[in-house]
């Protein structure tokens, strides 16, 4: 592997110009394509094997003129001054805005909120049902212009009016919070460097990787059903690995020439030693994205995907055009130690170099590893405390800020209907094979009159053939609830009785169905995909480090940081610690999918920590350091360069703590808070304090397993042995 890589490096920097070409052709083509696909909408939902999405397919069939996951829009009015909306003139404007709702070229209906008692029994607040024919995603900006123009109609003549549903969503605003982030990592990599040219080549890279990939996304958009939070996610974890990626490298090709190998040479051994663990450190983020896909949720799957290319492109951005770049810089990029004119280079020292923190602070660390160790585990643990507590939903307009007009009409609604009115379930009743088509109807509804929590219970409403009905019932609490969550149990559990008395099959469906179905999805699959993942990635260490100890510890040091992180995102979302600093404006349950992708993702960026700071603890080891010494010798080399790209990679994260998508900021924040503790806890206290306890026998592989596995030689211990021309200038002037 480092043999490979270092040829690759060399060439790249010999050949700079068709590296460099290649990669702007690639961003040239990728631009290209995002500038003439049509723009990411809300990307349809499903989610095999649950009950609500079987509900919503036998809909389909069975309703044919009603699209079971079409846009739709409540129009909610509210009465001026205390007046009824059973006023004339109330009543008119209303009627008048139903009319024009009608009117839109995909419009499947509107119901009259005065036939189809829409009106409050307080008679203050009255709404407008609008079904479209087309999903959210496919819905064309004119019928979003019209449903405003007719809401702004009603709002001149005096009436409150807010809209809510699917109809309206946007693309989620990041804001300014992550331009923040990217000068904060441009601060640290000038710090890191002591050079403004060596510190902006990360972030050219970066940007470029980034720039390929979320292109790639948006040209994709379209034809792969993609939502607009899937380049959101891909940016950010592209961007923040490829400024990490690069450091590495960089920061390589800078000790090697302070050791006083020419630049090419330099640059091939950077590439041949820090991209082999760049190489194995993206393999572990890819594996944990892409193994998303066996939560068999077609969204989570898109998203992971997406992220797992941009790592990749990362990847082959740090191996190849980095070292074409350093070839461009010349001299500009000085050997590790050395600043540069502007930053105070040059200066003659008043005294010899102390050892740097990294080496003080592991050589404290060897000293006093027992307390070291209790001290990061009882503090991850505590940290970890409120996870105990997490309550898992996926959001609805309940969860949006309340400048938007979504959140308004849901208050609106709250206030006039009732909580539960903005979750109402879908029961659909399947007599197909039942007798008495009818009186199964009847009797589900019946019966589901007869359960806790329920508000109003509609007739059924059958199709055409009469075999099919749906029935709404409207819960006594909030969607979010888990009083709501019990009523849906209890009517599946009540139609499982009702079927074997007639026949017939009872789905419970909706969006509050729905929500509870995929959080039960993700929670069942966590352990296995957490198996896969932390299996795969162990098998993959063994081989980078030959060792079964070291793996090991890397996966239980994971495990410790994503608990402390998922109480962290507890403690905020769930409970409101800090929601003000947060900006979060509604605490409720976390997001349904953020456990089990915050585990992919902060898994493999984890690893990428292990893999940076022990392959160089045992290239110091394989030079015959002893075990105490190599973990000093591995923090002298890499400690500087791990917290650099830790700060970085928090920086990155934390900028999308502002975006205006309550999903998109609770994994900016939950990863932020999981890089913290990883890289300064785990990486920078357990690790070297666990490897000092165990010393030797941290390395140690059994015989026939050390036979079986392959030499990867991330290490570049064949690039030293190597006997070849080049390798025997390693110490000519630079």
């Amino acid at each position: 592997m480092a043999t490979l890589l270092y040829k690759l490096g060399r060439l790249a920097f010999r050949r700079r110009h068709f590296a460099a070409l290649l990669w702007v052709a690639l961003l040239t083509l990728a631009g290209v394509g995002a500038a003439s696909a049509p723009a990411a909408g809300n990307t349809s939902f499903s989610v095999p094997g649950t009950e609500a999405q079987k509900a919503f397919d036998l809909l389909e069939q069975r309703f044919p003129g009603v699209s079971a996951d079409g846009a739709t829009a409540r129009v909610v009015f509210k009465a001026p001054n205390g007046g009824k909306m059973t006023g004339r003139r109330n009543k008119a404007a209303v009627e008048h805005t139903v009319e024009e709702l009608r009117s839109g070229s995909e419009v499947a209906s509107v119901a009259d909120p005065y036939t189809g008692h829409a009106v409050s029994k307080d008679g203050t607040i009255a709404y407008a049902s609008v079904h479209y024919g087309v999903s959210g995603m496919e819905l064309e900006d004119s019928s979003r212009d019209a449903l405003k123009r007719a809401a702004q109609d009603a709002r001149d003549a005096g009436l409150t009016v807010e809209i809510g549903g699917d109809a309206l969503n946007a693309t989620p605003e990041t804001g300014s919070s992550e331009v923040i982030g990217i000068a904060v990592a441009a601060v640290v990599l000038v710090i890191t460097f002591g050079s403004l040219l060596a510190a902006g080549l990360p972030l050219l890279t970066a940007l470029i990787g980034v720039g390929i990939g979320v292109s790639a996304v948006t040209a994709l958009a379209a034809p792969l059903d993609l939502g607009s939070t899937t380049s959101t996610l891909a940016s950010m974890i592209g961007l923040a690995v490829g400024i990490d990626y690069a450091l590495f490298i960089v920061s390589r090709y800078r000790a090697e020439l302070a050791e006083g190998r020419e630049r090419e040479e330099a640059a091939g051994r950077a590439v041949g030693t820090a991209g082999s663990a760049v190489v194995f450190a993206g393999l572990t983020v890819v594996i944990a994205l892409v193994g998303l896909s066996v939560v068999n949720i077609p969204t989570l799957t898109k998203m992971g995907v997406a992220a797992a290319g941009t790592v990749a492109i990362a990847v082959l951005i740090a191996l190849t055009l980095i070292p074409a770049l350093l070839g461009y810089a010349g001299r500009r990029v000085r050997p590790a130690g050395e600043k540069s004119r502007l930053l105070g280079g040059g200066r003659t020292p008043e005294r010899p170099a102390r050892p740097n923190m990294g080496t003080r602070w592991a050589g404290f660390v060897v000293r006093r590893p027992v307390a070291v160790l209790l001290l990061g585990v009882v503090g991850l643990s505590a940290a970890a405390v409120p996870a105990a507590s997490l309550e898992l939903g996926l959001p609805d307009d309940g969860s949006q800020p309340v400048s938007t007009t979504q959140r308004r009409a849901y208050d609106l609604l709250s206030e006039g209907f009732g909580p539960g009115f903005n979750g109402p379930l879908t029961v659909v009743v399947d007599a197909k094979r039942s007798p008495h088509p009818k009186t199964a109807f009847t009797e589900v509804g019946d019966e589901i009159k007869g359960l806790k929590d329920v508000v109003t219970v509609t007739p059924a409403a059958p199709n055409k053939a009469g075999d099919t009905a749906m029935i709404t019932v409207v819960p006594r609490s909030k969607p979010s609830s888990a009083t709501t969550e019990d009523l849906v149990h209890a009517i599946r559990d009540k139609g499982a009785d009702i079927s074997r008395d007639t026949d017939a099959r009872i789905l419970v469906t909706g969006s509050t169905a729905m929500n509870i179905d995929v959080s039960q999805k993700l929670n069942d699959a966590l352990l296995p995909y957490l198996a896969l993942v932390v299996g795969l990635a162990f098998l993959l260490l063994i081989v980078v480090f030959r060792s079964v100890l070291v793996p090991l510890k890397a996966a239980l040091g994971f495990l410790l940081s994503v608990l402390a992180a998922l109480g962290a995102v507890v403690a905020v979302f769930q409970w409101g610690w800090l929601s003000g600093l947060m900006n979060v404006e509604q605490t409720g349950p976390v997001m349904s999918m953020m456990p089990i992708f915050m585990v992919g993702v902060v898994f493999g960026l984890a690893m990428d920590y292990e893999v940076f700071l022990v392959t160089r603890m045992r290239e110091a080891h394989v030079q015959g350091e002893k075990p105490s010494q190599a973990v000093v010798t591995g923090f002298r080399h890499s400690a500087r360069v791990v917290t650099a790209a830790a700060v970085i990679m928090i920086a990155v994260f934390s900028g999308f703590i502002g975006s205006s998508e309550s999903m998109v900021k609770m994994i900016g924040f939950g990863l932020a808070v999981a890089v913290f503790f990883d890289a300064f806890v785990v990486r920078m206290a357990i690790v070297p304090a666990v490897l000092a306890l165990l010393g030797k026998r941290a390395w140690w592989l059994p015989g026939w397993l050390d036979r079986a596995l392959p030499d990867v030689d991330v290490e570049g211990e064949g690039l030293r042995a190597a006997a070849d021309p080049e390798g025997q200038k390693e110490l000519v002037g630079v």
